[in-house]
């Protein structure tokens, strides 16, 4: 019998300015209902995650602001780029979640879009809270010393 060959994780899209303005707190993953040319245009791959966010509907999760833009070869078919997406986990998540957004004043953030191994559609979204201007300089500060820390021990020896 052949084996069935396992597909690396393809990235689509990363939310890069998330861990500079948010302390993250916790990370779950979701799958994402999507339509047949939504599925198609990330395979694309040019999506983007940078200004979006999960906020409750319903007792439901949803995923506002992606922008997934429109899959040329679909004519009339076609999808609405920036449609809020319904988020697909489990009762337990979703509670643990929204628990998290009233209770302590999180934000609920797209980290990464990406195909998993099965080759389904999966958001990496983490539990955040904002950061202020201080703790943004602070972890700038941070990681200016230690790219300098790295020179100077490369100088060294």
């Amino acid at each position: 019998m052949a084996e069935k060959k396992e597909r690396p994780i393809k990235v689509i899209a990363e939310n890069r300015k998330a861990r500079f303005n948010y302390a993250v707190d916790d990370t779950v993953e979701a799958g994402i209902a999507l339509t047949g040319t939504e599925v198609k245009s990330l395979r694309s791959g040019k999506s983007t995650i940078a200004e979006s966010y999960a906020d409750s509907k319903n007792g439901e999760i949803w995923l506002i602001n992606a922008n997934i833009p429109e899959y040329l070869q679909a004519n009339r078919f076609n999808h609405e780029p920036k449609r809020p997406r319904k988020l697909l986990l489990h009762r337990k998540q979703i509670n643990r979640l929204m628990g998290a957004v009233d209770r302590d004043g999180m934000t609920l953030i797209p980290l990464k879009l990406y195909f998993n191994e099965r080759g389904r559609a999966k958001l990496l979204l983490a539990i955040a809270k904002g950061k202020k201007l201080h703790d943004k300089r602070e972890s700038a500060k941070k990681r200016d010393w230690s790219r300098e820390k790295g020179r100077l021990m490369r100088a060294r020896g």
